[in-house]
């Protein structure tokens, strides 16, 4: 009979930024890749924000692989339904030592966003972490179903966005129109919803409306 055991040890994992962090600077970013990406990768679509007044964070997601079964290029993918609840605490303890590197608590205009499966693992860090921010953003991605109203009730003055693409294969037959309004029921206040003409991609106009 096989049995399945866990044990607790320490990894290292890399994060991007973009940019330096100085007296200058008016804006700080917390952003989270989708599914195949790797971080630095995915700090070209910040690349466009003024350098001076914008400095981005992008952590990494931990499980890397091989995209499209071709042994060249890498992607990586933050969490899968398989042990889900331990993948959350694996993820959350290296989110926790990201904010902690950079002093993150108590910085003004904070920005979290969350680009497709990246805005499940944004909402839970801030929910859980109870995360003070100015915006959280969630980018062509659903929040997950364990989340309601009451995990975000200490945010009195975050502005909450969800921006998607009118095309997004992802986010058709209905799926949209069900998570607009999950999301007013969630964040009664202060939540705007931008659409833009488009499929499950990166908008980097609607991202310049936040710096």
């Amino acid at each position: 009979m096989s049995t399945e055991k866990s044990v607790s040890y320490q990894i290292k994992n890399s994060y991007s930024v973009l940019n330096e962090h100085t007296p200058g600077t008016k804006n700080v970013w917390m952003v989270f890749h989708g599914i195949g990406y790797l971080s630095r990768y995915f700090l070209k679509y910040f690349k466009h924000l003024d350098p001076e007044e914008n400095y981005i964070i992008a952590p990494q997601a931990q499980s890397k692989y091989y995209l499209n079964g071709e042994y060249r290029h890498v992607g990586a993918s933050w969490l899968t339904r398989e042990k889900l609840e331990e993948g959350i605490e694996n993820t959350l303890s290296y989110l926790d030592a990201v904010y902690e590197t950079e002093n993150l608590k108590g910085v003004k205009n904070l920005n979290i966003l969350g680009y497709s499966q990246g805005v499940s693992v944004a909402t839970r860090f801030v929910a859980r972490r109870q995360i003070e921010c100015e915006n959280l953003i969630m980018h062509s991605g659903k929040v997950p179903q364990e989340l309601n109203s009451d995990d975000f009730k200490f945010l009195d003055n975050t502005n909450f966005s969800f921006i998607y693409g009118t095309e997004d294969e992802y986010l058709k037959s209905g799926i949209v129109e069900v998570e607009e309004e999950r999301l007013k029921q969630i964040f009664p206040r202060n939540l705007e919803i931008l659409r833009f003409k488009g499929g499950h991609e990166v908008n980097t106009e609607m991202i310049s409306k936040f710096a």
